[in-house]
């Protein structure tokens, strides 16, 4: 069989300076990417996107050219290598190539600082194990596991892979490392290690058994086991391609290593659509093949001035089946009527796609977890004088600790609905455990939904949303199996859910994950258009429609944290957003036009004119 792929032997082969990149060829070529070929560097480290049954003919290409492949991608069709800068426009141009993004940087999504988000800078608290700890409390989960033995502990061979910067071994998760395999040295089985401290303090949270603090700090589901893939360096930093490599061994792996959940704490700002970038496309892979992924939202909720901005979030956190979550501050109290969202937690909407993201937020500031001895943060805290030697607790802020803190969620539900007595049941799959948790949230009050998706989780909610449901029960049927009260007691103090989900760009709301939908099937990607049930509901069920509309309090002109020159393109005082001709006119709240340019789709200081309905603060009103 011929080559798709001659003609590109030919031009590389002959190529001698770097031509401007063609206008076809530009699409396909990330921010990132273009920023990185003005510089003039003559190499570029990049991940090449591919057509099915093309990998073979790009590779012996590109090697012919003295180019070097790193690595082949099975997963996402794709290989890592490093190009002559003058090859990149050259092989963007080919049919066979869907996307050329550079391989760029990962951070850990966890913070040192007291006062923001940022990765850099602050300091590091290291904490005897004795002070006052809250999460689990918060979360209405037992003080200690062993004091309520109905909840689920995330026993029954549920195993979180944690790709991160490592685990080290101690008290907290004797027996419980089943696997450790560095990504940074080309993907080997080793002994466990974490040279950073991040990927640790990550695990504690999940499920850290309590012994080395007596039990007080005990992670949320304390029997869970782990995976540890090592991507992050000493200086908490990656490659996209490693993380790629580590999700597909996960996916390759998920059967003989009983994986069910992956969490990410990490990522990159979003320099391509969803579509086009390596990262995304590996993690929506791994939620097709069953494994529920978790996804930090990004520390990036502030303007460069210090005010609360938008449109933060990172890759992989727009990806659509992912959970995406983002930081609530507790105030270090059990109660959720002093809870907001943090002021670092990046907000939506995603760039290019305009999806509502963070699905929801958890419990990421001042949380205490275990600390790797000798590591890089453990060493800051050290250098600092805000620590002591011996202290075994390392306290971060950040979305990558709410990550976590969800992950062991995760393992709670999933062990709930195992063991809920309903025989022949079908495994949940992640569209609807994304459901339940969003679901189950409580919304926090004065925060909109780009800002805490539903609302902040809510494990007790979660748990008892899950021993309800019977997934045997057939298709477009009612699969409540027991009785439901849709609120949560959390220190003496009922709480309603939020009983809604975001589904894609739409709002779903009323008893959306009470159905057997189709939704809940295993290759739906979350946000597609579906028909729940038989039609589409009007009314209660669905308040933002075909598109979705923000609200009218965000002045967008002014309060974008990534700056009008990211993505898409600005004309006047408008901006105009991808495919998706999202129109903010004139930067002004009270004049917002959002989506296609409509008279069917308006928004108008505080009320939606929507096809044949208003919508107000007082609900739907018919108006045609």
């Amino acid at each position: 069989m011929t080559p798709p792929y001659p003609h590109v032997l030919a031009i590389v082969a002959g190529l001698l300076l770097a031509p401007a990149l063609p206008a076809d060829a530009g699409d396909k070529v990330d921010r990132a990417l273009r920023e990185a070929l003005a510089t003039g560097a003559p190499t570029q480290s990049v991940i090449i996107s591919v057509n099915p049954g093309c990998r073979a003919a790009i590779r012996r290409a590109i090697e012919q050219h003295g180019d070097v492949v790193r690595s082949e991608h099975d997963v996402i069709d794709a290989l890592s290598a490093r190009l002559h800068s003058a090859d990149v426009p050259i092989l963007a141009q080919s049919s066979c190539v869907t996307a050329v993004s550079i391989d760029a940087p990962v951070h850990a999504v966890g913070s040192t600082s007291e006062t923001t988000g940022a990765v850099l800078g602050g300091f590091a608290a290291l904490m005897p194990p004795t002070a006052r700890n809250t999460l689990r409390d918060t979360l209405g989960l037992p003080h200690q596991a062993s004091l309520d033995p109905s909840f689920p502990t995330g026993a029954t061979g549920i195993t979180a892979a944690i790709i991160d910067s490592g685990i080290q071994p101690n008290a907290d998760f004797i027996g419980r490392i089943d696997g450790f395999w560095d990504f940074t040295r080309g993907g080997i089985a080793t002994l466990p290690y974490d040279d950073y401290g991040h990927g640790t303090h990550i695990a504690g949270l999940i499920g850290s058994s309590g012994k080395l603090s007596n039990y007080e700090y005990q992670g949320v589901a304390p029997d869970i086991h782990f995976l540890a893939l090592k991507v992050l360096d000493r200086q908490g930093v990656g490659k996209t391609s490693d993380v790629i490599k580590a999700i597909e061994f996960v996916v390759a792996n998920r059967a003989k290593l009983n994986v069910q959940i992956i969490n990410l704490s990490l990522g990159h700002p979003i320099f391509a659509p969803p579509e086009n970038d390596p990262l995304v496309r590996a993690v929506e892979r791994a939620t097709r093949a069953g494994i529920y992924v978790v996804v930090s939202a990004g520390n990036f909720g502030l303007k460069a001035d210090g005010t609360v901005g938008y449109a933060g979030i990172t890759s992989p956190g727009n990806a659509q089946s992912a959970i995406t979550v983002g930081a609530a501050m507790t105030q270090d109290t059990v109660t959720r009527a002093d809870d907001g969202v943090a002021p670092y937690s990046s907000r939506g909407p995603t760039w290019y796609q305009g999806l509502a993201k963070p699905d929801l937020v958890a419990p990421g500031h001042r949380l205490a977890s275990d600390a790797a001895i000798g590591s890089t943060l453990y060493n800051t805290a050290l250098a600092s004088g805000h620590a002591s030697t011996g202290d075994r607790l390392l306290m971060l802020n950040g979305t990558s600790m709410s990550a976590a803190v969800s992950t062991g969620v995760i393992a709670l539900v999933l062990q709930a609905h195992e063991q809920n007595g309903f025989h022949k049941q079908k495994a949940m799959t992640p569209n609807l455990m994304k459901a339940i948790v969003e679901f189950s949230a409580i919304p926090l009050a004065g925060a909109d939904a780009l800002s805490q998706g539903t609302g902040e989780i809510n494990a007790a909610g979660a748990v008892a949303l899950a021993r309800a449901i019977d997934t045997s029960r057939p298709p477009h049927r009612w699969w409540l199996g027991a009785p439901l009260n849709t609120y949560t007691s959390i220190g003496g103090t009922t709480y309603t859910w939020a009983s809604n989900i975001l589904w894609g760009e739409t709002l779903l709301w009323g008893d959306s994950v009470y159905w057997n939908a189709h939704a809940w099937g295993q290759n739906i990607l979350w946000g597609e258009n579906i028909l729940w049930g038989e039609n589409i509901l009007w009314g209660e069920n669905i308040l933002w429609g075909e598109h979705v509309v923000w609200g009218s309090t965000i002045l967008w002109g002014e309060n974008i944290v990534w700056g009008d020159g990211l993505v898409g393109m600005m004309k006047g005082s408008n901006i105009l957003w991808g495919e998706r001709n999202i129109l903010w006119a004139d930067l002004d709240a009270s004049n917002i036009l959002w989506g296609e340019v409509s008279s069917s789709n308006i928004l108008w200081g505080d009320n939606i004119l929507w096809g044949d309905y208003a919508v107000s603060g007082q609900g739907f009103q018919r108006v045609f």
